[in-house]
């Protein structure tokens, strides 16, 4: 098959396009750096994003769309919102499919949306999935829990979670630490959108993505500390309304490490209503243990 993806350079994304072109799919890669790319066999990279006026032209001949496009922190400033790189992102990347004739059309959005989420990350993946649904093509829309694996130099979770305390003596936790999470690995995701290409039947589907076990925010703490090889360090609880004025204020920073939201959505949890996915795709989650997390040792 030929395979259009959008947001293919990134963490999930670089996973996906090696899982496809192993299966002897044809890529078609959309990047806006396309010398930064590595060119691999089976994989074409045309220069562009979402809102490039020939799109469709980019398209057209593939037989399926991916949409990876996506941020998890805006920056308004510099034209980064949540409002462009989501709804209006799926929207240019709706209608260019539509126009390229391709009917199969892949959505990455994520766990916890709705449109009355409480962050403006939630409620705008909530509106790119409606569009999305009310698109008429054949769509199937993933919503993954925590993403992890080893990122390269790209951004994940739990890597940024460890270059942000590993020299802490004391790691401050908003709240009592005990909200749960679902981590799911990110070869899974890269699978599970394989098997949506491969299966026709899975169109019309919503697919929550997650492991087999959930922990509390102190327990993957923990882990990624032993799976970078350090000793876990001590947790000094922080009473989440006495700080967030303050993390409003400074997570309009680039350099601040997170926003108020961000942490918002972190108390709220981040497990899955349901495990579909594994009977769907035939997937055996990759568990999140300290063993996969070896690879934060490189950043120790």
């Amino acid at each position: 098959m030929k395979i259009f993806i959008a947001g293919g350079t990134g963490f999930v994304g670089s996973a996906m396009v090696n899982h496809l072109a192993a299966r002897g799919n044809e890529i078609v890669l959309l990047a806006r750096n396309p010398e930064a790319i590595d060119k691999k066999s089976g994989i074409q990279v045309v220069t562009g994003d979402a809102f490039c006026p020939d799109l469709a032209e980019k398209m057209r001949g593939c037989d399926a769309v991916i949409n990876l496009i996506g941020i998890i922190r805006a920056f308004p400033r510099r034209g980064i919102t949540f409002e462009k790189l989501h709804v209006d992102a799926a929207r240019a990347m709706v209608e260019a499919a539509k126009r390229a004739g391709v009917r199969r059309y892949l959505h990455m959005s994520t766990n916890g949306v709705r449109s009355d989420g409480i962050s403006e990350y939630q409620r705008t993946k909530s509106r790119a999935e409606a569009y999305v649904k009310a698109s008429g093509l054949e769509w199937t829309i993933f919503r993954p829990s925590l993403i992890f694996g080893d990122p390269g130099g790209k951004v994940e979770f739990c890597k940024q979670l460890f270059l942000n305390f590993r020299s802490a003596p004391v790691i401050p936790m908003f709240g009592d630490g005990n909200y749960r999470m679902q981590p799911v690995h990110v070869d899974d995701v890269a699978r599970a959108f394989r098997g949506a290409v491969e299966k026709p039947e899975t169109a019309g589907s919503i697919f929550h993505l997650g492991g087999d076990v959930t922990y509390s925010y102190r327990e993957i703490l923990n882990m990624i500390f032993l799976g970078a090889g350090m000793k876990p360090r001590p947790k000094l609880p922080v009473p989440w309304f006495l700080a967030r004025p303050f993390v409003a204020l400074l997570g309009r920073f680039p350099w601040f490490p997170a926003t108020a939201e961000q942490i918002d959505m972190l108390l709220e949890g981040n497990t899955i209503p349901e495990n579909d996915f594994k009977k769907a795709f035939g997937i055996s989650p990759v568990p999140f243990t300290v063993e996969n997390l070896a690879y934060l040792k490189k950043y120790a």
